[in-house]
């Protein structure tokens, strides 16, 4: 081997190139090894508030339309351009500002003697009285 300072520099350099372009390479294949999560795991983990209750709706009511709405919050989520959490309010309101009118049971309840009942049920006593 020769003692040539400058080709020490050039091997060192190489060698540098070498170890970038395989740890590169290693970080390729990790991303390629770790499960793809799909738009709808990607959106359920930013909702609160029912808000799997409301996405769970609006898939069994509008299946292809909430696909495409999921996708698309998905990529705006993954872009970092929606950073704050989804309350199930404010996914029933994007529905329906799009046009998709989902659904949501709801009931209303009472406070009667101490126990919660249905105002339903709370009007048919009133009735029977």
């Amino acid at each position: 081997m020769s003692d040539d300072p400058d080709i020490e520099i050039i091997k060192a350099r190489k060698l540098k190139e070498l170890k970038e372009k395989a740890a590169a390479i290693e970080k390729v294949k990790a991303r390629q090894q770790q499960p793809v999560k799909s738009a709808r795991e990607v959106v359920s983990a930013y909702l609160y508030d029912r808000g799997e209750e409301v996405l769970g709706l609006a898939y069994s009511q509008f299946p292809a339309q909430t696909e495409a709405i999921v996708s698309r919050i998905a990529e705006l989520l993954q872009s970092g351009e929606i950073t704050s959490r989804i309350s199930g309010g404010e996914l029933l309101a994007l529905f329906r500002s799009v046009g998709l009118n989902v659904r949501v049971n709801t009931t209303i309840k009472v406070e009667d003697k101490g126990k919660l009942i249905s105002f339903s049920d709370k009007l048919k006593q009133q009735n029977e009285e």
